[in-house]
């Protein structure tokens, strides 16, 4: 697709596409809402097969953000940056390249506030504030959300263990978490010291076996019996074809946009599957660097807040249950009446 049919189809509030010519690299940043903040999201650098492509994800991706700000009760709007490269840069090139992405989000005047996601580090967000005020998760600010995100994670999946099995216990429960970065190396971590049996797949296998947990290959991830799946990695992996394949009761994980259409979910329901929606699932990175850099939170009233995905997860299975919809569904009702609230403000 091209820029402009990708613009004329979207539903968020604002796109800034930059080209820069000294990297070869794309810039794509998405404010989807700023309804109930300024618009809060990580900025991705990757390489796609074409520009549009990463255009495409930075606009899935910000609205993501709009829903988990709003599940989360985070007073932020939902945004994204994706930064489209031909190559990972490093050493000077990929700091000239994060200096003039950092001028761009300061352009902004505050509308976007950034932080990490695939590929930028704290360091890396380190680099972008020396030209742009507004930007969470660096080395001296909250730190990597990474941990924040699995921890949140960590209550999300005891909240789904208790809807299937009627206790949020882990012991003697099975986790497979599919994909060990940043975030899913921590929550393989977390699990398995709360005692669940936990199997990692990665399609990097010394990154899968770093963990010390049990490795699986990427072929056999969805065929594996397990009593919850986490997808840790790319989004829409969860589509007509892969569904048939799952051996699990249920899916809770911190990947971003795991279905890859909204049919997915009534898929999922049909076989029997409980599906934690994502954006609940994986907010508390946001949570974290929002709260410690922006609210003030110590580190217990953070932990308070991080258990709260938990439950804001059991009001929606109950919600779903009582209404006869999916649990997706009833999320996307949480975030509409937010939002709704927030306009009429």
């Amino acid at each position: 697709m091209s820029f402009e049919s990708l613009l004329a189809g979207w539903d968020g509030e604002h796109a800034v596409v930059r080209h820069d010519p000294e990297s070869g690299a794309w810039m794509f940043v998405c404010l989807h809402s700023t309804a109930r903040g300024p618009a809060g999201g990580g900025t991705r650098m990757r390489v796609y097969p074409a520009p549009p492509d990463g255009l495409a994800d930075a606009m899935r991706l910000s609205g993501a953000m709009t829903r988990k700000m709003a599940a989360a009760g985070m007073p932020r709007g939902g945004g994204k940056a994706v930064l489209a490269v031909p190559e990972l840069p490093s050493g000077e090139p990929r700091r000239r390249l994060l200096r003039r992405y950092g001028e761009l989000v300061a352009s902004l005047g505050g509308s976007y506030r950034t932080a990490g996601d695939m590929n930028i580090s704290p360091e890396d967000l380190d680099v972008v504030a020396e030209t742009c005020p507004w930007v969470y998760g660096t080395t001296r600010g909250g730190g990597n959300s990474g941990r924040g995100t699995a921890r949140g994670a960590l209550h999300a999946i005891r909240a789904t263990l208790e809807q299937v099995f009627g206790s949020p216990e882990l012991s003697g429960r099975s986790v497979l978490v599919q994909g060990a970065g940043s975030v899913g190396a921590v929550l393989a971590r977390e699990l398995a010291d709360a005692g669940a049996r936990v199997l990692v797949s990665d399609v990097d296998e010394d990154r899968a076996a770093a963990t010390g947990c049990e490795t699986v290959p990427p072929e056999r991830a969805l065929e594996t019996e397990v009593d919850v799946y986490s997808p840790c990695a790319v989004g829409g992996t969860l589509d007509a074809g892969s569904i048939p394949r799952l051996a699990c009761q249920a899916i809770a994980g911190c990947a971003n946009n795991q279905l890859a259409e909204p049919e997915d979910s009534e898929r999922l329901r049909d076989r029997g599957i409980l599906y934690a929606p994502d954006y609940v699932v994986n907010a508390g990175g946001i949570v974290q660097l929002i709260g410690l850099e922006d609210e003030g939170w110590d580190e217990t009233h953070l932990e308070e807040r991080l258990a709260g995905i938990g439950d804001t997860l059991r009001a929606l299975f109950a919600e779903a249950e009582a209404e006869g919809i999916t649990p997706a569904e009833a999320a996307d009702r949480l975030v509409w009446r937010r939002l709704a609230e927030a306009r009429a403000t």
